[in-house]
């Protein structure tokens, strides 16, 4: 017997439910609120778009159709399943943050705050939700690329927008770093850290460095099997170079890096509560994943 799909919704806490749960009552984090030049009001209004959204995206779902429903902070512990489409509602970062946990799985992006969000990855309005979630199994999506980092005692990340390598803090990292296929030229680093990103973290951090550092690298499509790394503030000296600095990493190459510190991490789209512990002597490759992002166009 086949089951029948089951829709997941993915959302997060709003910051009106953060506030009250802090400070205890709706008039305590008003007056909070209020002492920083702020309206609860405006808080309370977006709060009550994504609880309108969540009730409009789960009256659609079909009624032979199971579902269930995660909060962010929980999505560790959450198993998804082959036949499940998840349905995400809220913000762009919120796709990012649920796309490592998947596996081929169709997502559908819900905006719950249109003109605010840029809709990058939250394409579409709850009232779409009715036509998009019986044909999700079926319907065009773009398979987005994802980037991985590997150590080499078996540790694993994969982020949507970019990877981050560095030390804690973004202190100085030390580090000896080199690109696979590149006539073995590896060289000893000291910067704020390095940055591998994707298409779709062209439109983030990825792109604030790029254009920063003035890079001529064309930047790549949230589609294309390429990535572009950069290293942050890297540090000249007599035992420290500034050669290898930026470049791209298409689908089959990598980059390698071995930890000259006494600790550094890699985290993915900005999570710092979920990374990678290296240790000296450890060694990383980050490069394209196998797996992709399956999001409804």
């Amino acid at each position: 017997m086949t089951l029948a799909p089951r829709v997941v919704l993915v959302h997060r806490t709003t910051e009106y439910e953060e506030l009250v749960a802090r400070h205890g009552t709706h008039g305590q984090a008003a007056f909070f609120l209020s002492s920083r030049g702020r309206d609860i009001e405006e808080v309370a209004e977006r709060h009550r778009r994504t609880r309108r959204a969540l009730a409009e995206v789960t009256s659609t779902i079909p009624l032979t159709w199971r579902q269930a429903r995660v909060e962010r902070a929980d999505l560790d512990r959450f198993l998804f399943a082959p036949e499940d489409v998840v349905v995400v509602v809220g913000q762009d970062g919120l796709v990012a943050n649920v796309a490592k946990y998947l596996a081929g799985q169709p997502v559908l992006g819900i905006d719950t705050d249109p003109g605010r969000n840029p809709g990058v990855l939250v394409r579409h309005r709850p009232a779409d939700a009715t036509a998009l979630l019986p044909a999700a199994l079926t319907s065009h999506v773009d398979e987005l690329t994802m980037v991985e980092a590997v150590a080499d005692d078996t540790q694993r990340l994969v982020a949507l927008n970019e990877i981050y390598l560095g030390a804690v803090g973004h202190q100085t990292a030390r580090y000896r770093l080199g690109l696979e296929g590149d006539g073995g030229v590896v060289e000893a680093q000291a910067s704020s850290g390095v940055l591998v990103g994707t298409g779709t973290g062209a439109t983030g951090w990825l792109r604030s460095v790029w254009q920063e550092r003035g890079s001529t690298l064309p930047l790549p499509r949230p589609t294309e099997d390429r990535l572009l790394w950069f290293v942050r503030e890297a540090w000249p000296s007599p035992a420290t170079g500034t050669s290898l600095v930026a470049g791209e990493l298409p689908a089959r190459a990598s980059l390698h890096l071995t930890v000259e510190s006494e600790r550094l991490i890699a985290f993915g789209d900005g999570v710092e509560t979920d990374a990678l512990e290296l240790t000296w002597g450890q060694s990383v490759r980050v490069g394209v994943c196998g797996e992709r992002l399956r999001l409804v166009g």
